[in-house]
């Protein structure tokens, strides 16, 4: 699936740049394809818009932000958080200001991100009751540029085949490659997924779960929200959470911006910021560094057989059956342009009187 081409999911919100980014002045972003300028407006509360100016199509992220408007910074002409003209400086005090307007999209603050919806929203964004649940804390972890569609990403979050693997120099066992089942529940916004699993330990994980035993458990529950977030619930035996959440920003149909946040029920003193980052940092480019190797190109019409499928799959199955459904659902079909494997005949074995010297 071509994430950019299919129209469905411009209505749905995405993280997009922090708050803290934009304290200086604009910013541009590309989403969906999209090019836009982010800003503060005069209240401290994200905008967005289209990154060019209605006079000769300068970008406006080049400018800057005064009295609550965001000044182009090649002539000055100025606009609100709604896209409309409000100022053109070479214009006496006597002149009107024509009724010009950029295009503006939907754009609110959440967990310390800009939020920014193409179209109306067809969903909220997600919830996560812990950002204003005493006791835990919010930390802001990663907001890199990987070369992967937010599909890939998601079936990542959910594929517990590949820890083994993947992440064998971290949690993962590779003598243990048979994985945990989920037990999921499909939802209005995606699914629910629960398992528990046993992982290694290594000594940097120590304050991260709470434990010096060489393996413990994870007791995981999962979310996945339709399209491109998801949260991770992990709960250790030492009563520890660590709890993160995704937002896979498909900037186009091979890059994405993730955006991850993460919350934690104990203090700084017991586990730092920086011990918590470092570690989950390994983790992410662990994934990173496969994910870039796959084809961003992620067919959700599994009838075309362009990849194959084991049961651990199922999740990630699940996802592309929902995500059809739904571009059907609005009178779309999926754009890809996978091709599928080539089926290579494997050479009979031949025995030791038939082969040739």
């Amino acid at each position: 699936m071509l994430t950019t081409r299919q129209k469905l999911w411009r209505h749905y919100w995405y993280a997009t740049l922090r708050l803290s980014d934009l304290a200086d002045g604009p910013k541009p972003f590309t989403l969906m394809g999209e090019r836009i300028v982010l800003f503060l407006d005069g209240a401290g509360e994200p905008a967005a818009m289209m990154d060019r100016c209605c006079h000769r199509t300068a970008q406006l992220s080049k400018g800057w932000c005064e009295d609550g408007l965001i000044v182009c910074g090649y002539h000055g002409w100025a606009y609100d958080r709604h896209g409309a003209l409000a100022r053109i400086p070479q214009f006496s005090p006597e002149q009107v200001v024509p009724r010009l307007a950029v295009k503006s999209y939907h754009c609110t603050a959440r967990y310390g991100y800009a939020w920014v919806c193409l179209e109306e929203p067809y969903a909220p964004i997600p919830e996560i009751p812990e950002d204003t649940m005493p006791g835990y804390r919010r930390i802001q972890q990663f907001h890199d540029v990987w070369k992967t569609s937010p599909l890939r990403l998601m079936e990542n979050s959910f594929d517990n085949a590949h820890f083994a693997f993947v992440h064998q120099n971290t949690f993962g066992q590779i003598s243990q490659p048979i994985p945990e089942k989920y037990e999921i529940t499909e939802t209005d916004y995606g699914f629910e997924a629960e398992t528990i699993i046993t992982i290694a330990n290594p000594p940097m994980a120590h304050r991260i779960t709470g434990t010096t035993e060489p393996t413990t458990r994870r007791h995981m529950r999962n979310k996945w929200f339709m399209p491109f977030c998801r949260r991770l619930d992990i709960e250790y035996p030492s009563g520890l959470r660590h709890i993160i959440f995704n937002s896979a920003t498909p900037i186009d149909d091979g890059t994405i911006r993730l955006a991850q946040i993460l919350y934690r029920n104990d203090r700084e003193e017991d586990c730092s910021t920086e011990a918590l980052i470092a570690w989950d940092a390994v983790i992410v480019e662990e994934d990173r560094d496969i994910l870039e190797s796959t084809e961003p190109d992620a067919t959700v019409d599994m009838s075309r057989k362009v990849e194959s499928h084991m049961p651990s799959d199922r999740p990630g199955m699940i996802m592309r059956r929902r995500l059809l459904a739904a571009l059907h659902a609005h009178g779309e079909e999926e754009v890809s342009e996978a091709v599928p494997a080539v089926s290579v005949p494997v050479a009979p074995t031949l025995m030791p009187h038939e082969r040739v010297a």
